[in-house]
């Protein structure tokens, strides 16, 4: 049309500086071509002066389902609320998370939610976050180096249950699959296992427990723990991709489930429903975590005052949800 972006942003905005007729060609254009404006682009250009309204969000993995639930939730809350994200993925890789956290700072997010990469021992970059002033909301995965808001699922009650529940079903050599004890999750459902254990008097042996979270360490491993002359009777994974490469690994190897082996994992994604026989699981609602996240931020940015340093620990409760890797509950 022979005109410039200014003056084009100006006209669909209906600023009087441009005349009537001007402005009204301008709007016909932008509705035949079926024109619509960048509000990425406008949040990020009114984030040099007025108030942000663009969160990051940093995340270990896309493709994990308890992880894309809380993006749901994260995603669905913020937009409620007027405020727009920026999603990036760590790969669990300390250095792709600092890098990811010094790009939003120059892009002047508003704030962050984040759940830590499995390699991060240093705090460096969640430091520098704080002497910016922005917020920045843990959840699943917790930075306790900062005293900030976190949201996380009750890891060791959800543990302790489904332990417990393998006890009580008949399972007295239980192993457990785990992450890195750097990580608080994992510390927290090692904690549930052990005191399920000891709560019913059954030894905690260290031949039992393995750092072992994906499924294709499982189908390493398992092998080797069941051809152990006192070979394990249950199985608690940390999560349920782990627990499927348990169960697919005893099957191939002639076990029954669960009459031989039960396994119960941690999530409830859709494949604990997929497999055969379906698996038993601990239910950590990823979307309710992703919504609580989102309103902790968005809170605390909002706040005034000694509002701002209210800082929230918030628990999500877990579920057990039993199906057909473990045997049926008798009292």
């Amino acid at each position: 049309m022979g005109v410039s972006i200014s003056t084009v942003s100006r006209a669909l905005k209906d600023n009087p500086d441009i005349s009537e007729s001007r402005r009204k060609a301008i709007q016909e254009y932008a509705r035949e071509h079926r024109y619509q404006p960048n509000t990425l682009a406008t949040t990020l250009r009114s984030s040099r002066g007025a108030r942000s309204k663009l969160i990051g969000v940093i995340l270990p993995q896309f493709t994990h389902y308890y992880f894309s639930c809380i993006l749901t939730g994260i995603e669905e809350t913020c937009s409620k609320h007027g405020y727009q994200i920026i999603v990036a993925q760590s790969g669990d890789s300390y250095e792709r998370e600092r890098e990811i956290i010094e790009s939003m700072r120059q892009t002047r997010v508003c704030g962050f939610i984040v759940s830590q990469a499995k390699e991060t021992t240093c705090y460096d970059h969640f430091h520098e976050v704080v002497k910016d002033g922005s917020p920045i909301v843990f959840f699943d995965r917790i930075c306790t180096d900062i005293i900030t808001n976190r949201v996380v699922v009750d890891d060791y009650t959800g543990a302790f249950t489904a332990t417990e529940y393998l006890i009580k079903t008949g399972c007295h050599r239980i192993c457990f699959f785990g992450a890195a004890m750097n990580l608080e999750i994992s510390k927290n459902r090692y904690n549930g296992y052990r005191d399920a254990l000891l709560k019913y008097k059954l030894p905690v042996d260290k031949d039992l427990f393995r750092i072992c979270d994906n499924r294709e360490e499982a189908e390493k491993l398992t092998p080797e723990l069941m051809a152990l002359e006192n070979r394990p009777d249950g199985f608690f994974t940390i999560n349920d991709d782990t627990a499927l490469g348990v169960l697919y690994t005893c099957k191939r190897l002639g076990y029954n489930i669960p009459d031989d082996v039960s396994i119960c994992g941690f999530t409830d994604g859709i494949r604990a429903k997929s497999c055969d026989p379906q698996l038993t699981t601990v239910e950590q609602r990823g979307y309710d975590v992703g919504v609580a996240a989102a309103t902790c931020l968005i809170e605390e940015y909002e706040a005034e005052g000694e509002e701002k340093q209210k800082f929230r620990n918030r628990i999500i409760k877990t579920k057990l949800i039993v199906r057909g890797t473990t045997k049926p509950l008798t009292e």
